[in-house]
This record gives structure tokens, C-alpha cells and sequence, in this order.
């Protein structure tokens, strides 16, 4: 899988179609859209090039690839714009063994996330369950990565449980003297004696060129 990740458009046509000239330019097969894509928020300026319908009209054609999330500035009437579902608050994707946690990062902090967070999240009654009960529910997937956006600040590093956090910035309101940017992921599935491997990367918006990499 190669995948295109972007965070925040917060509705520059201008950021999207600059950012989804990279699909076919890194031949992506998918986008992660991590949340905040049309509305520009009551807290930050119009990024240059605001148009939100136009960003729906750039996102349409990919509608069958984009596995998005719902971020804090994404309204109902978002959902009834865009041609794809971005309704969830998580998704979880598995590729090549790995298991893709995606949010938006304003409701599950990636500072403190853990492997197992899927065990609290989606266990029902959980303040109601018994020890025996938690003993007996099946245990969901330790989660690898964490993709996600809100603070419109790249980010590329393992939190202190272990969890690799992926945060792509943002194509149009990027913040902390950061570039435009946005993230690719690359897999690679085992092949006879050769394990499967994936590859995270951080890219300026301008010009695709990498500013870091990390493998697992």
C-alpha cells in the first residue's frame, strides 16, 4: 500500500490540489484523511486559496480511496458536502501486519496513547465490568501507529509506549514556523524470506521533497 496523508486543508482549494498532485506523483493507491478538511475555524485565519466546494470538487474523484476521520472544525453540514464518510471519530487500518490507528488527535491524546487503547475504547460497560469480565473479553490488536493531526505541527517519533505517532501538519495553516506539509506511507508485504516492512515520511507541500523518514 502507498498511501497519501493529509491533516487540516481546513478548506484551501489551493493546499488540496497542490497536496493531491502527489497521489499520482508517488503512485498512491490511497489517502488518509485525517480530519478538519473544509472549514477554516473560528480560531484561525482563511488560508490562502479558501474555497471550500472547491475542495470537495478536488477530493470527489478519490472518493473510493480516502479513509478519513471526523476533526473538531468538521460540522454536520461537512458530512453532507463530501462524496465519503468522515463521520467516524476513529479508524483503525491493518496493512502488512500492522495495525493504522487513525483520529484527528482532539479527543485521544498521542503524547500518552497506548498499544492496547483499542481494548478501553471499545469495550462496552466498561466502568460496569467485572475483573472476570475483562479477563474473558477478547483481547482487540495492539496498535502500532497513530495517525493524526489537529496541532498543524508535523510530528515523526515514538511516544514512551512505544507507539509510533505520525502527524502529517497541515497543507494550509501550518503552525511552529513549520512549511505547508504533508505525510506518505509506503508498505511493503513479506516476500519468501524478506519480512514485510513499512516506511512513514514527512514532505513539504511545495515540492514533495522529504524531511524525515522513519522505517518499521
Amino acid at each position: 500500500m502507498r498511501a497519501l496523508i493529509l491533516s487540516d486543508i481546513h478548506g484551501s482549494a489551493l493546499a488540496a490540489r497542490q497536496a493531491l498532485s502527489f497521489f499520482e506523483k508517488f503512485n498512491c493507491d490511497k489517502i488518509f484523511l485525517l480530519g478538519d478538511t473544509l472549514y477554516h475555524g473560528p480560531r484561525n485565519p482563511l488560508p490562502a486559496g479558501h474555497g471550500p466546494m472547491q475542495v470537495v470538487e478536488a477530493l470527489a474523484p478519490y472518493k473510493d480511496r480516502i479513509v478519513a476521520v471526523r476533526g473538531n472544525c468538521d460540522a454536520d453540514v461537512d458530512l453532507m458536502m463530501l462524496d465519503f464518510p468522515i463521520e467516524n471519530e476513529y479508524k483503525v487500518v491493518e496493512d502488512c501486519g500492522l495495525h493504522l490507528f487513525m483520529s484527528h488527535g482532539h479527543i485521544f491524546m498521542p503524547e500518552c496513547f497506548p498499544r492496547d487503547a483499542l481494548n478501553a475504547i471499545e469495550s462496552t460497560g466498561a466502568t460496569q465490568s467485572t475483573a472476570q469480565d475483562q479477563t474473558d473479553a477478547p483481547q482487540k490488536p495492539q496498535i502500532d501507529v497513530y495517525l493524526y493531526g489537529h496541532t498543524h505541527i508535523w510530528m515523526l517519533e515514538k511516544n514512551f509506549r512505544n507507539v509510533l505517532l505520525v502527524n502529517p501538519g497541515s497543507t494550509s495553516l501550518p503552525k511552529g514556523g513549520n512549511p505547508p506539509t504533508f505525510g506518505l506511507y509506503e508498505s511493503t508485504p513479506a516476500n519468501g524470506s524478506e519480512p514485510a516492512h513499512a516506511k512513514f515520511s514527512i514532505h513539504m507541500l511545495e515540492n514533495g521533497k522529504e524531511i524525515k523518514a522513519v522505517r518499521i
